[in-house]
């Protein structure tokens, strides 16, 4: 590590900068973001991928919708497609990209749309759909030239922002005083079991201001249910070889708690939002007959099953078990009464 920061320290004191000068930019008001008359909130973080957004994202969904008309805009990562498209729950994955699909699907009556530009997007997703009254802003963390009335900042425990080095040596996308512009920070992928002075050591170390909140949350996984018909679900148990598919940014946390559920894990790891080739899965279908143990499933998260779906027909001829492991996040030490509550101050308080 040491010899890679020394040979791209240059390269991310030169990002860095360029980072610096453009926020500053935008703090001093010589570059003005545009502001809207119904609230936005922002959901990013400092660091390239792996946080746990889109699964946060659908909470603030679920715990909105019954009660304000909420839209979510996102870049769509990786999508083949260009410009402003709402997203539908029929769309292909690469017109749309995985997330906002999944999100889309999930929550069928939420307007969803992609967008490289949000400040142009904001006006085409509320004429589209007028009756929205909310905007969740996904991954606009560093999205400056949209006015969020709130900020939400995500870090993984495991890999938190305030020990990583900016791009290219590490996984930064600005320094990391940038958190400052955080309303609330949520402290993602927590193992259950810390104790109440590992919470207090880790807040210490984010040093969070005065006016900001810092929670922890986890992911609780749900039943597995089979690939091409949701019905079907199945239970895990420690008579069990499971072949995971991944193409997310870090299955480590999947695979942990996968480790005290079955007998054995092969992981098959592709890159973050990866689409997935013929070859890719004849390798899936090859790793999975030779698991010896007849008692064996394949198993992938919800963003994953989306890009399985173009090879659907010979993943059903193969007769293989593919299973999607859906996750929900919770909140620890008590935290999601005080986050919502802080949702809903923002909310009663917004002023157009």
């Amino acid at each position: 590590m040491k010899i890679l920061q020394a040979l791209f320290s240059p390269v991310a004191i030169l990002y860095g900068m360029g980072v610096s000068f453009r926020n500053a930019l935008y703090d001093h008001k010589l570059v003005k973001g545009t502001s809207f008359s119904i609230p936005i909130i922002s959901v990013g973080n400092l660091t390239v991928g792996g946080s746990g957004k889109t699964p946060h994202i659908e909470y603030l969904v679920r715990i909105l919708q019954p009660y304000i008309d909420v839209s979510v805009l996102s870049r769509g990562y990786k999508r083949k497609s260009f410009g402003y498209k709402n997203v539908m729950t029929d769309d292909l994955v690469e017109n749309v990209g995985d997330e906002p699909l999944q999100i889309k699907q999930k929550y069928p009556n939420v307007p969803v749309a992609v967008a490289e530009n949000r400040s142009l997007a904001i006006p085409q997703l509320l004429y589209h759909s007028p009756d929205v009254k909310l905007v969740l802003l996904d991954d606009g963390y560093q999205h400056r030239a949209v006015n969020a009335g709130m900020h939400i900042l995500l870090t993984e425990y495991s890999d938190p922002f305030f020990s990583d080095y900016l791009l290219p040596i590490g996984r930064l996308r600005e320094w990391r005083h940038g958190y400052q512009r955080a309303d609330i920070v949520l402290v993602t992928k927590t193992p259950s079991g810390i104790t109440e002075n590992e919470k207090k050591s880790f807040i210490s170390k984010i040093n969070p201001l005065a006016h900001q909140r810092v929670f922890f949350t986890r992911f609780d996984y749900g039943l597995p249910y089979k690939l091409f018909d949701i019905t079907k679900s199945i239970a895990l148990d420690h008579t069990m070889d499971v072949v995971v598919l991944s193409g997310i940014a870090k299955p480590e946390y999947l695979v942990q708690y996968l480790q005290s559920k079955v007998r054995k894990i092969h992981l098959l790891d592709f890159p973050d939002h990866h689409y997935f080739s013929n070859f890719d899965i004849a390798q899936l279908y090859k790793l999975f007959k030779q698991v010896e143990n007849p008692n064996k499933i394949i198993l992938t998260t919800k963003k994953d099953a989306l890009r399985l779906k173009i090879h659907e027909e010979y993943l059903e001829g193969t007769g293989v078990k593919i299973y999607v492991i859906p996750i929900e996040v919770a909140f620890l030490f008590g935290g999601e009464k005080l986050f919502e509550s802080s949702i809903r101050d923002y909310l009663l308080s917004f002023k157009s």
